[in-house]
């Protein structure tokens, strides 16, 4: 393939270990972001530059983007200036974002009005899985499109998922986040509580691990520092993925429950607690620092 190939626009925490991988596998790949640091790393990687991103994806046979949210997608792909007006017939075009359902499948119902196919493939695995090509996709889209997306994001992840039809991969992620951001949470209270108990945070959490409230938090990603090594927790919090990310995907949850007319008392609850915990300075820690939160009086 030549180097124009794919072009990947988003190189941040996420999207440039993502672009490694499709390097890896053997895709040729230019990229681009708004931060010149991001370029710069990705081009060290061994990766082009995408300097006019534009000329670029009307050269190429995929595009895949990676954007902080709903706005940035549908200002990028849409307009005289967007990538829709500027990629040729036959463009793949996947977006990994995190986004509301609903611009999902406007911006896709505009790409089919061209005649292009597009994807919502949104993500679920963090950086570490990012980096490792772990993630796991939740597509939504035409099953043709997914199928000829298979082979550019099993570069990138271990499991795939067709969702259904345009946006469906956004409301699976929404809902899959909102609840893990319960989880947490849940998971992050109950071990403070057996902590103020006496408890040992370690044997507490491997008991609760072997009984019923067994969860994903307490498998891979305890919030307790010391527990688990690899976890963020037990990194000063950072990395992983962060509360304002956190917090994103519960108000897109919240909106989603409004335009529903959907019960989400703990959703709602979680978004207003991690809320708080991002106005009191930690929105770039991770988000499983909402224990650090937890343990303070008053909070």
């Amino acid at each position: 393939m030549k180097a124009t190939d794919i072009v990947f626009i988003g190189l941040g925490n996420m999207g440039l270990p993502m672009a490694r991988n499709l390097l890896r596998g053997g895709y040729g790949v230019s990229g681009h972001d708004l931060l010149a640091a991001n370029v710069a790393q990705w081009v060290a990687d061994g990766g082009v530059a995408a300097i006019d991103p534009m000329r670029a994806v009307a050269d190429a046979q995929v595009v895949i983007t990676m954007l902080p949210a709903s706005k940035h997608v549908e200002e990028l792909y849409s307009g005289a200036d967007g990538i829709l007006a500027h990629v040729r017939p036959g463009t793949l075009l996947i977006d990994c974002s995190t986004i509301a359902p609903a611009v999902a499948r406007k911006v896709a119902a505009a790409a089919a009005a061209r005649g292009l196919t597009m994807l919502d493939a949104p993500v679920s695995g963090g950086t570490a899985g990012a980096a490792a090509g772990t993630l796991t996709f939740m597509v939504g889209g035409s099953a043709d499109g997914f199928a000829a997306a298979a082979p550019f994001l099993q570069a990138m992840g271990k499991a795939l998922f067709h969702a259904g039809d345009s946006g469906s991969g956004q409301t699976v992620k929404m809902c899959n986040n909102m609840l893990l951001g319960i989880l947490m949470i849940g998971t992050s209270e109950a071990i403070r509580l057996g902590m103020a108990n006496g408890m040992d945070a370690q044997a507490l959490s491997d008991i609760m691990n072997k009984s019923s409230g067994r969860n994903w938090v307490l498998d891979v990603y305890n919030p307790c520092p010391g527990v688990m090594p690899n976890a963020p927790a037990s990194n000063g919090y950072a990395g992983g993925f962060g509360v304002d990310l956190m917090l994103k995907d519960l108000g897109l949850a919240l909106e989603s429950a409004l335009a529903t007319g959907s019960a989400v008392p703990l959703g709602a609850t979680a978004r207003n607690l991690y809320d708080i915990h991002s106005k009191s300075g930690a929105g770039r820690l991770d988000f499983s620092s909402i224990f650090e939160m937890l343990g303070k009086r008053g909070f």
